[in-house]
């Protein structure tokens, strides 16, 4: 009974193509955020940081790269892997610029102190290991 029940559940959640495209749209749609964040607001207080670090403030510019192209990119399952290894290399330098100095930190809930970062960059390297899946808009899996 529990063993049928079991083969049922799994046979009903079997669905990778599915699982890729949630997991697309739940790390792009939530990194976008962030980048419409960037586009209202603007660059400035990242241009600030740069220019702390001796840095040219232009970069800045390339947040909005990792954080609206990239996952734009993902949502839609085009260029897939290149978008999600910018979004990774994005969080890996959000983290040298804010969160080098609270890796092994909480906030004041308790949480892990780079927990998103941390999660942007986990999930985006997944995509990029696993890829589109069938339900992507290129139709081409090159461009997938």
């Amino acid at each position: 009974m529990v063993k049928s029940l079991l083969n049922a559940v799994n046979k009903m959640f079997s669905n990778d193509d599915l699982g890729k495209l949630l997991l697309r749209f739940s790390v792009g749609g939530l990194m976008l955020f962030h980048g419409i964040h960037k586009l209202i607001d603007g660059v400035g207080g990242i241009a600030g940081m740069l220019a702390a670090k001796g840095l040219p403030e232009f970069i800045a510019y390339g947040v909005l790269v990792g954080e609206v192209v990239a996952p734009i990119l993902i949502i839609l399952g085009i260029l897939t892997r290149p978008a999600a290894l910018t979004l990774a290399f994005t969080m890996v330098v959000a983290w040298l610029m804010v969160g080098v100095g609270k890796t092994w930190a909480l906030d004041k809930t308790g949480a892990w102190a780079i927990e998103s970062m941390a999660y942007f960059f986990i999930a985006a390297i997944a995509i990029a290991y696993l890829g589109a899946g069938r339900y992507a808009l290129a139709r081409d899996s090159a461009w997938r």
